[in-house]
């Protein structure tokens, strides 16, 4: 799980999950926001950070996407954390 290092005010929701169509890996991907602001994205957790005895029973398919995967700090985990950030400011407003 990636630290959000924003220095804003946990947000008024515990955690918070969307489904993405990520382009890199040509797959779904799940993507949380906990209230700490921090974030992971569950396709990255179980491949491209899994346990290295794991990278070795991952299929070519695999391991072509783990290579276009741009780990825990993906531009789209970080725009899903940022619009989750500028709706949560509007709201306490």
């Amino acid at each position: 799980m990636a630290e959000a290092g924003t220095g804003l005010k946990p947000a008024d929701w515990q955690v918070t999950a969307t489904t993405i169509d990520c382009d890199r890996v040509n797959d779904y991907v799940t993507v949380m926001i906990h209230g700490d602001w921090t974030y992971s994205c569950t396709w990255c957790n179980r491949y491209r950070l899994a346990a290295p005895g794991a990278v070795k029973k991952q299929s070519r398919e695999i391991k072509t996407k783990v290579a276009r995967c741009q780990g825990p700090d993906c531009s789209l985990v970080l725009t899903y954390r940022d619009k989750l950030i500028a709706e949560q400011s509007a709201v306490t407003k």
